[in-house]
């Protein structure tokens, strides 16, 4: 662990600290901490700033109840900035909204940048607006039996691919799989949030689990 006492504040006494949702890895805000408010931070294990604007020392949701409960801060390799690695109780912009980055700039045409929950947001936006000639629109208005049967049919060609040893067709079908059970995802209104918070849960207690082996 990096003794905080080796970390670079600037003239002001403070370092930029760059704060994460630590489960869609979305840039909540920047904020920033004195050494005084960083240390309060780590025993608290909630994010405490220091507000340039007011001069004093302020805790995340002291007011709003929209508590940042930390995972992890780790310095840069100039050890002058931070990233803070939370779990959020609610919005952590003041305006309400999700996160303080919500005003495009740049977004280019070429360059597009995937992810499941954007992906996710496009399925449900097939099953509200239902384009014509889309697969996906099919699948809605087929509904939950085609729906199940496409996640089945997925399921055993993923194991036909990996039984065979093909790296490229196993990646391709698992691919098709993850799709068809994102399709029936949002048919049954389970969101990807839902699905990592499960997933979240399982690893503290798989985490918990090795603990208890290693002690015995």
């Amino acid at each position: 662990m990096l003794d905080i006492n080796t970390l670079k504040f600037d003239d002001k006494g403070l370092i930029p600290a760059i704060v994460v949702d630590a489960t869609t890895k979305k840039v909540l805000t920047l904020a920033y901490m004195n050494k005084e408010s960083l240390e309060i931070s780590i025993k608290e294990q909630k994010t405490c700033f220091y507000s340039r604007s007011r001069q004093e020392l302020w805790r995340k949701g002291e007011t709003s109840g929209n508590f940042q409960h930390i995972v992890s801060i780790t310095a840069d390799c100039d050890n002058d900035a931070l990233t803070v690695l939370v779990n959020k109780d609610g919005p952590a912009c003041h305006l309400g909204t999700d996160s303080c980055f919500n005003n495009t700039v740049f977004e280019s045409k070429e360059n597009h940048a995937f992810s499941m929950d954007g992906l996710y947001d496009l399925l449900v936006g097939r099953k509200t607006n239902k384009p014509e000639g889309s697969y996906t629109t099919y699948l809605f208005e087929k509904g939950i039996d085609k729906i199940l049967k496409k996640v089945g049919e997925e399921c055993t060609e993923v194991i036909i691919g990996a039984k065979s040893n093909d790296k490229a067709e196993t990646v391709y079908e698992i691919a098709d799989l993850a799709y068809h059970v994102m399709v029936l995802m949002v048919e049954m209104g389970i969101s990807v949030e839902d699905i990592k918070k499960e997933l979240a849960s399982r690893h503290i207690i798989d985490h918990k689990v090795k603990q208890e082996k290693m002690t015995k």
